[in-house]
C-alpha cells in the first residue's frame, strides 16, 4: 500500500483511474492523481485534428479588426487559432477577449493577450449570460471545435449579436484506442475504479468505443464529471455522472474524486 512521506495512506492509494483526455492534455491530470497515490491508465478517446476546411477562420483572421470580441471555447480553440495565424503569418491582436474558463483564460494569456470576459461558471451559458447585456449590435468571433454545440451561437445570436463561428479544429476518436479500451473492460478483474471525463467529446467517443468492442461500461465504476456541460452529455449517454467537479478544473475534477473515494473507504 503506498504511503505519503509522514508514513499515511494516500487518499487513492490502490485506485486505477482511466483518463480520457487527448495525450497532450493527460499530464496535469495524470500527475495530480497519481501523487495522490492512484495509478492512472492513459486512453485517449480524442485526438485534436485540423477541421474539414480552414476556410472560416482564414476569412475571419484576414478580417479580424472588424470584430469586436473572439470568444475561445477551449484551450485547444486558442492554439489551433494561434498555430493558424501563424501558418498565414498574422499576428493576432483582437479587440477583445472571452473565454469559457480557466483553463482557456491560462492558454490565452500564454500568448501574451490580455483576457476581458470570464463568465463566473465555466460554461457556454453562463458566457453568454456574460456578455448579453452588451450583446446586441456586438460583432463576435466565435472560435471552436467542428461540430461543437451551438448553444453559445445561439444564445448570442437571440441577444442580438452578429455572430461569425470559425471551426478551428475538430476532435476524433484515435484508432489505436480501440485496442486497449477492448482489454481493459474485457474482464472484471481489469476494470478501473473510476473514469474521469473532461469534456463532452470524452464522454461521446469512450461510449462509441465500447460499442465498437460490443461492451458498455460497467455500473460499478465511477465516472467523475468535470462539470455541467460534460455531466449532461453523460446523462444523454444514459450514464449519469456519478460526481461531478465543483468548479471545471483539473484541480476540482481531482478534489472530487478524492473525496468520493474518501467517502467509500470511510
Amino acid at each position: 500500500m503506498r504511503e505519503d512521506t509522514a508514513g499515511g495512506k494516500l487518499p487513492l492509494a490502490n485506485r486505477r483511474i482511466l483518463i480520457t483526455r487527448a495525450p497532450h492534455q493527460a499530464s496535469e491530470l495524470a500527475d495530480r492523481l497519481r501523487g495522490l497515490g492512484a495509478t492512472p491508465i492513459l486512453i485517449p478517446t480524442i485526438e485534436i485534428a485540423p477541421p474539414t476546411t480552414f476556410a472560416a477562420l482564414d476569412a475571419a483572421l484576414a478580417a479580424l479588426p472588424v470584430f469586436d470580441l473572439v470568444a475561445f471555447t477551449s484551450a485547444n480553440a486558442v492554439e489551433a487559432f494561434r498555430q493558424r495565424a501563424a501558418f498565414l503569418g498574422i499576428t493576432p491582436a483582437p479587440r477583445r477577449i472571452a473565454v469559457v474558463g480557466s483553463s482557456t483564460a491560462r492558454a490565452v494569456e500564454s500568448l501574451g493577450l490580455r483576457v476581458d470576459v470570464v463568465p463566473p461558471i465555466f460554461t457556454a451559458e453562463s458566457l453568454a449570460e456574460t456578455l448579453a447585456p452588451e450583446a446586441p449590435g456586438l460583432r463576435v468571433l466565435l472560435v471552436l471545435a467542428e461540430a461543437a454545440p451551438t448553444t453559445l451561437r445561439d444564445r448570442l445570436l437571440a441577444a442580438g449579436a452578429e455572430v461569425t463561428v470559425a471551426a478551428a479544429y475538430s476532435n476524433r476518436i484515435p484508432e489505436s484506442s480501440l485496442e486497449a479500451i477492448t482489454s481493459l473492460f474485457r474482464h472484471p478483474a481489469g476494470y478501473p475504479d473510476a473514469v474521469t471525463f473532461t469534456s463532452a467529446s470524452t464522454a461521446t467517443n469512450l461510449v462509441a468505443l465500447l460499442e465498437a468492442a460490443g461492451l458498455t461500461l460497467p455500473a460499478t465504476v465511477v465516472r467523475a464529471s468535470i462539470g455541467p456541460i460534460t455531466s449532461r452529455a453523460l446523462r444523454d449517454l444514459g450514464l449519469p455522472p456519478t460526481i461531478e467537479a465543483a468548479e471545471s478544473t483539473v484541480a476540482a475534477l481531482v478534489t472530487s474524486v478524492t473525496s468520493a473515494f474518501g467517502a467509500s473507504d470511510r
